[in-house]
């Protein structure tokens, strides 16, 4: 049942949503993306931005633009502080001796070049010249990515290094480390919260093939549940906080970024990689759940998508201003949207929740400890996403081997705009040599240099 204002704002009947499946599947997003609460904080530290403000400003970014994205895009998606520009921010950019505040200024840029091609409507241009391969090529990529990090969350997969000691991994007179033959292995079977995480996948499964609503919700918290009567949980230090007192006073990171620092031609590598990071990451994720909730035409085109790119443009800037890293639409609503979201009220449901989650940072952070809980439902998704592979024209070596490029690159650099970078670069090369140039349009032909841009005078990692 929906109410006259719910409907009117959010489109319901139209969409064939209720307000108990948006509800659900933005408190699914939340449950699978609230790591993110403990993760970005953590990462950013090594920036030297201190952690209890950045938890702070990670919870308002994620809100701002979830918020946003319901109210004024009306779309399922979830944004919050991406994982890998923050790893860029805080690693990518150490050699070059930069302070926090210029990297946050160079986040606010970006996200104001967004905002302004955004308007030209040269975003959306770029991104419908995509071929429809590529397209569900994302999906794939993404889906798959989503499953490595579940299964690397939960220790089902682990590093091949764990447990040997340094010396391991020094070969000859270096006195570096080196890398290892192996990059992985199967992780130990015999740990309960592996075995724990299996349980998960299976209950989330079970849910899913008798599509039980709230099925991979339901898993999580079954799961949650099971790892508690088990002690495997940690107990939270308090149960609530006051935000913006004390350790979590944004006082010492919010409106500290320095904009005219980074407006000189030296820190053009930096922009143009935050950019087209943050332009590929959203456009993918974009085209990714879109797949996944049936929300792509029969193009294969996202419709509408200038409303959704200019949140991600405003999510940016507003990051930028209260003093973490660069924001976006997030992969992991696409957990929310196979629980049957389809409006932006599931997105305002996950901004709400990340609003309260403010006020118990205490009782989250714990929470945001059981992998073995969350990381079956990425998993589960990840396998859902996978039903795009069979819309890849496998018949066509010009579409299939940019399609595979991008989905073997995004998942073995763990990295999603390393992928879609490597398809577009490769995709108008192919019809080149195959002789086929006049199925190429303008916009791929772009999209193809921006991206050998960034590869030879960006800073891909």
């Amino acid at each position: 049942m929906a109410f006259p204002l719910t409907e009117r704002i959010f489109r319901l009947k139209e969409r064939g949503a209720t307000v108990r499946t948006e509800i659900l599947g933005g408190a699914t997003t939340f449950i699978t993306m609230a790591y993110i609460i403990v993760v970005n904080p953590a990462i950013l530290s090594f920036a030297g931005i201190p952690q209890g403000p950045s938890t702070v400003a990670t919870i308002l970014a994620a809100a701002f633009g979830s918020l946003l994205m319901g109210f004024y895009a009306n779309r399922p998606i979830a944004v919050a502080p991406y994982m890998g520009e923050n790893a860029f921010i805080a690693f990518g950019l150490a050699a070059m001796g930069i302070g926090w505040q210029m990297r946050l200024g160079s986040v606010f840029v970006s996200g104001l070049v967004f905002a302004l091609i955004t308007l030209l409507r040269i975003r959306s241009w770029l991104a419908n010249s995509i071929s429809a391969s590529l397209k569900h090529s994302f999906a794939v990529g993404i889906g798959l990515f989503l499953a490595f990090i579940g299964l690397y969350e939960t220790g089902i997969v682990t590093s091949s290094v764990e447990g040997m000691a340094p010396q391991a991994l020094i070969r000859g007179a270096s006195s570096l480390l080196s890398a290892p033959d192996v990059p992985v292995k199967i992780g130990n079977l015999r740990s309960p919260q592996v075995l724990l995480a299996v349980l998960g996948f299976l209950l989330i499964s079970f849910f899913l093939y008798h599509r039980v609503r709230g099925g991979i919700l339901l898993g999580v918290a079954v799961t949650a549940v099971l790892g508690y009567i088990f002690g495997l949980g940690k107990s939270p230090q308090a149960v609530a906080a006051i935000p913006f007192v004390g350790k979590y006073s944004l006082t010492a990171i919010a409106f500290k970024l320095d904009i005219l620092g980074v407006l000189k031609l030296s820190f053009l590598p930096i922009l143009l990689t935050l950019f087209l990071m943050s332009f590929l990451d959203t456009l993918g994720t974009l085209v990714g759940v879109g797949a996944a909730g049936k929300m792509l035409d029969e193009k294969g085109n996202f419709p509408d998508i200038e409303r959704p790119m200019m949140v991600d443009a405003a999510s940016c800037m507003f990051s930028a201003l209260v003093g973490t890293s660069t924001s976006g639409a997030y992969i992991e609503s696409a957990t929310g949207i196979r629980e049957g979201a389809r409006t932006g009220l599931a997105a305002v449901t996950t901004g709400m929740l990340f609003l309260a989650a403010l006020f118990f940072i205490p009782l989250v952070e714990p929470l945001q400890q059981l992998r073995y809980a969350y990381g079956p439902a990425l998993i589960a998704v990840g396998l859902l996403m996978m039903g795009s592979v069979t819309r890849i024209d496998f018949g066509d070596l010009t579409e299939s081997i940019p399609a595979f490029a991008t989905i073997v690159m995004m998942i073995f650099t763990y990295n999603i705009a390393n992928g879609l970078t490597a398809g577009l670069v490769l995709y108008p090369l192919f019809k080149l040599v195959a002789g086929r140039a006049r199925e190429l349009n303008a916009g791929a032909v772009v999209l193809s240099l921006l991206c050998l841009v960034y590869y030879i005078f960006g800073l891909p990692h």
